[in-house]
């Protein structure tokens, strides 16, 4: 597949955005553009208007519907969210010239074109200084590299093995065919989502923080592309089994209410995003009283993870192969290339690159025995519909409750250290006494009935997405590039409790990552779930 043309406009403009687009000629194109302002999105073409995000800081990611032009949008201040860029530029139109020109010319690719808008000499001199070389008309100039990491490197062979067909492993198969892949798929039991993937519902919703932190602004990323994922899938309500029903969020008391109420003061959510309640509108909401006010996220819902990964699969086509009831147990590099063994050492598969994306069956292998991954048992109790005040959308706080389907409502999830895989009446019994409390009913005793799953959590809370360390390979590190990898390994592992979210955006970051394509996150974001980064702090304590 031959690599898309890369443009960068750095000031949004819709007539040049339907100008790139008619002039690419069949060629893939990424265009990325930087937005300090809002955008009226009315004035674009209906394949990007339909798709346009609401006004949230972030890189934002559309793709048009015959798959040639993907379409970066950067909200946020222009400086930092260019300093933020992970790409390599063939074009830019440069309405303003950095404060930093080493940042733009880092992303340049040798031989890039640059056409700005206005320069003075002071600009101009410092933009040369940085190896841009100008025409006559001093407004137009080519990029010349002058150092050895501008080099090509070499497409990677399409072809992968995926260990684990959960929400992680199915992503990882659909973004890789989505490119041309061929993928095999192992999975040691006979269908896929039967580990933490295997429960009836999964929430998902945006995560607020005062500060906007790192992983808030991750799970806004995540929840944001998923959305739009899940609809070139066919949707949810139709090929996936949920509905886009509205999550009503619940402050815990006066004190988180009064720091969501700040949070809602900040101007940085539109209303479609995120709506924050007082306790009159939260009350009526619920039904039942809401003292300290609630988030509404209305693009918020529920869907069942096992119609996300059929989907996910589906979409692959003749791309994949399917080995389920196959327990790989051990990987061997030769020949550049993994083999993929079972426990007698039988040869399952093999290819140049491997993908594990089993959760914490990950650390089985003897490759990835020293990532800092846990278990976390999660158990959700299955309700008969009627047991509970029916509600059209979904309700949290200390637990969650979702709208009945299909005679089920389900309530969840306990948080436990042990690796009990039976249902628990305490659990059940927690469960319940949490949603009672908050929909303002007595607890009451049910059949014990459920679902016990095993959540995959690093250390940090955050997933881990990209090439794996080699820890046995020594060496002082100050960066994450300083780091040892294992050749050809890759993680999509420790998603926990937003698996749904997550899956979709880690995998199409490692995508980009194998393919060489601009990155669908920040570059401090895609560091943050760098599988690298707990050897990296290590080996600084180590000094």
């Amino acid at each position: 597949m031959r690599r898309a043309l890369v443009l960068l406009d750095t000031d949004f403009d819709a007539a040049r955005l339907r100008a790139a687009c008619a002039a690419h000629g069949g060629r893939r194109l990424h265009y990325i553009a930087l937005a300090p302002r809002p955008v009226d999105a009315h004035h674009l073409p209906d394949d990007w208007r339909a798709q346009w995000p609401p006004c949230v800081p972030g890189l934002h990611r559309m793709v048009s519907h015959d798959g040639l032009v993907t379409l970066d949008v950067l909200i946020g201040e222009p400086d930092a969210c260019l300093a933020q860029l992970s790409a390599r530029v063939d074009e830019v139109h440069l309405a303003w010239v950095p404060a930093a020109t080493p940042v733009l010319a880092r992303l340049m690719a040798d031989g890039a074109h640059l056409q700005a808008v206005h320069l003075d000499e002071a600009q101009r001199t410092a933009l040369q200084k940085h190896g841009f070389v100008f025409d006559e008309s001093r407004l137009r100039a080519v990029f010349y590299a002058r150092r050895d990491e501008y080099a090509a490197v070499a497409a990677p062979e399409r072809c992968a093995v995926v260990i684990g067909a959960g929400v992680a492993g199915a992503a990882a198969c659909e973004r890789l065919a989505a490119r041309g892949w061929k993928v095999t798929l192992i999975e040691r039991h006979a269908q896929p989502a039967s580990e933490a993937s295997g429960n009836l519902a999964g929430i998902f919703m945006p995560l607020m923080s005062k500060d906007d932190n790192i992983a808030t602004r991750l799970v806004r990323a995540a929840f944001l592309y998923s959305l739009k994922r899940w609809k070139d899938l066919g949707g949810i309500g139709a090929a996936i089994e949920g509905a886009q029903s509205g999550v009503l969020h619940l402050a815990r008391d006066g004190a988180h209410a009064q720091v969501q109420r700040q949070i809602a003061a900040s101007g940085l959510y539109p209303r479609e995003f995120a709506r924050w309640l007082e306790a009159p509108e939260a009350t009526a909401m619920l039904g039942a009283p809401a003292p300290d006010g609630a988030w509404w996220f209305e693009q918020g819902g529920w869907a069942r993870p096992s119609s996300v990964c059929a989907a996910m699969l589906d979409a692959c086509g003749a791309l994949l192969t399917r080995r389920f009831s196959s327990s790989a147990l051990r990987l061997e590099r030769g020949d550049g290339e993994w083999l993929v063994r079972d426990a007698d050492g039988a040869l399952i598969a093999a290819a140049p690159t491997v993908i594990l994306a089993a959760g914490t069956g990950a650390v089985d292998f003897e490759q990835a025995a020293g990532l800092p991954l846990d278990a976390v048992r999660g158990q959700v109790t299955h309700l008969a519909e009627g047991s509970l005040t029916s509600l059209p959308f979904v309700v949290c706080r200390e637990a969650y409750v979702t709208p009945a389907y299909q005679g089920v409502v389900c309530v969840g999830a306990s948080y436990d250290a042990d690796a009990d895989p039976g249902l628990r009446p305490s659990n059940q019994e927690d469960n319940i006494a949490k949603i009672a409390d908050i929909l303002d009913v007595a607890p009451f005793e049910a059949p014990l009935a459920g679902r016990t799953g095993f959540r995959c959590m690093a250390a940090d809370r955050l997933p881990l997405a990209g090439a794996l360390p080699d820890p046995g390979i020594p060496g002082r590190c100050e960066r994450l590039r300083d780091v040892p990898r294992w050749p050809g390994l890759f993680g999509l592992l420790g998603y926990a409790s937003r698996g749904l979210i997550w899956a979709p955006l880690a995998a199409e970051l490692l995508a980009c990552q194998l393919e060489g394509e601009p990155l669908p996150l920040e570059s401090q974001l895609a560091a943050a779930l760098d599988p690298a980064r707990f050897l990296l702090r290590e080996r600084r304590r180590a000094g």
